[in-house]
């Protein structure tokens, strides 16, 4: 029995692991206090002074670096796991407690924290009026934006500036921000194009944060409306904001208030999109009024996008990492997984109401 004592060690370390993420979901306000809110910013500033000047993806290399070895260990020793050797599961079970422990450490606790309609002090839910009332006001600005940048209102409006310089720009937008009841404080900024943009896009992914190395990633193919939402998008996960819903909604307020106009017509559409959505569920009729009032240059944007995603789209691919990745939201906190819909246009309506 002596001899399986590390063994056994690891394997009840990883189940106390698990059962204690799982416990720490019911306290929300102890991890908003004392990590979202406590440690995790200063833990987030040292990720992008340590790894921001960097002009490539360290994270990126991380993981294909880790791919590899994983493999080619696999590979060496896969007999003696097979053959459930006890120094090789042991050695699995020590990497898997190590990899999780640092992930929850780094990046992953803030799945747990208060949801952000708490912490803003906003309402869950809200009415048909609301919604029809935000969605006026979004339809209005994002005209407005649209005429400023496009005399035309049959003409998108055209995004030349590269990914790189928009990387420049986008920090300011959390300057500018109206005071919240939130740690919104950027600070030094780690924005990079993914060295893995060719399988990122065939997965169906415009970015990501690496919660290894603090790291945002954008997909480097993508250069229309999305962009600069995008990038403030994956900046707000750098900000602990975990769930994507909320980074969605941290996008939208931070572009809005942005002061070039590119970053607030991009995050204007964005969150019109979703309201106006939300309404043709419920109101197809009052969507379809509101709809009509819309310059047809905006549509000309959002049909860019699809667009870009059509050639990608139904491929095994991107079935199988969509899957995955819902599964990966589920078991952190997010249970509705990618389809976190309702909860964006509440922050959206309930703000701007």
């Amino acid at each position: 029995m002596r001899k399986y004592r590390a063994l056994i060690a690891v394997i009840i370390f990883l189940i106390l692991q698990c059962t204690g993420y799982n416990l720490l979901k019911n306290y929300p306000a102890f991890i908003e206090t004392y990590y979202s809110s406590g440690v995790y910013p200063f833990i987030g500033k040292i990720f992008r002074y340590a790894l921001g000047w960097i002009p490539f993806s360290f994270g990126d290399i991380c993981y294909v670096l880790v791919i590899f070895l994983s493999v080619r260990w696999l590979i060496i020793h896969l007999k003696e796991v097979v053959m459930l050797s006890r120094k090789r599961i042991y050695q699995i079970f020590l990497i898997l407690n190590i990899a999780l422990l640092y992930f929850h450490l780094a990046w992953g606790f803030n799945y747990y924290r208060l949801p952000l309609n708490e912490i803003l002090h906003l309402e869950a839910t809200y009415t048909d009026e609301d919604l029809v009332k935000v969605t006026q006001m979004l339809v209005n600005n994002s005209n407005h934006l649209h005429e400023q940048l496009q005399p035309n209102d049959s003409l998108a409006i055209v995004f030349e500036r590269s990914q790189q310089e928009l990387f420049k720009l986008a920090p300011r937008a959390f300057k500018t921000l109206p005071k919240l009841n939130a740690n919104l404080s950027y600070g030094p900024s780690s924005i990079k194009k993914s060295l893995l943009t060719w399988p990122l896009t065939y997965m169906g992914y415009s970015g990501y944060l690496n919660p290894l190395t603090g790291e945002a990633q954008t997909n480097a193919n993508i250069n229309n409306y999305k962009t600069p939402v995008l990038i403030l998008h994956e900046m707000s996960h750098q900000l602990g904001f975990a769930k994507e819903n909320e980074a969605n909604f941290i996008a939208v307020l931070s572009g809005i208030n942005h002061q070039d106009l590119h970053f607030k017509y991009s995050a204007s559409i964005f969150a019109l999109r979703y309201c106006l959505n939300d309404l043709y569920r419920k109101n197809p009729e009052q969507a379809m009024a509101l709809r009509d009032q819309m310059h047809q240059g905006i549509f000309k944007n959002y049909q860019e996008l699809t667009d870009f995603w059509e050639p990608y789209q139904d491929n095994i691919i991107e079935k199988v990492s969509q899957s995955t990745y819902n599964k990966y939201l589920e078991a952190n906190n997010q249970p509705d997984g990618m389809r976190t819909y309702s909860y964006v246009v509440a922050l959206l309506v309930n703000y701007y109401k």
